[in-house]
């Protein structure tokens, strides 16, 4: 077990969150699943599972202020066909878009899904192509290597 990590209160569909995460990314499974009797309050599970190697915990907790985007999960992607796995999966059944790669799944947990090819044109030693590759993804919802790549170049 990890000496710090995150937890997460959900109101309820813990074990369906954990599920649905643990199955999109390598690295990850449920550890353990806490089913809590008498003497608790109805419904309390905790759940610990590993995403990408990084161990997390999460509890079905009842009603709670929920999630804000002030804390998000942030999944940097190889290529366009992780970012569009992930997005679709995790905007299905209810989850909602944001800008700039952000998104909220259906339980209310703010995701970013990020390009590794944006990280490379932000970092990359022209300052022109930084911030023409920046402004296009300010423009965006889910990112979009293609069309990053073509700001960058000035192709847009």
């Amino acid at each position: 077990m990890q000496k710090v990590s995150t937890f997460l209160w959900f109101e309820h569909g813990v074990e369906e969150a954990a599920e649905l995460y643990t199955s999109l990314l390598p690295d990850s499974r449920i550890l353990h699943v806490q089913q809590f009797g008498e003497g608790m309050p109805d419904g309390l599970v905790v759940v610990r599972f590993t995403l990408g190697g990084v161990e997390y915990q999460a509890m079905n907790g009842g009603p709670n202020e929920g999630f804000t985007e002030a804390v998000s999960l942030s999944v940097v992607c190889d290529d366009q066909a992780e970012v569009d796995r992930l997005w679709d999966a995790l905007t299905a059944d209810g989850g909602r878009e944001s800008m700039c790669g952000w998104l909220t799944d259906r339980w209310g947990v703010s995701w970013q899904i990020v390009p590794n090819r944006l990280l490379e044109l932000q970092a990359d030693p022209d300052p022109e192509r930084s911030r023409r590759a920046n402004q296009a993804m300010l423009t965006m919802r889910k990112l979009d290597i293609a069309a990053l790549e073509a700001a960058a170049d000035g192709r847009s």
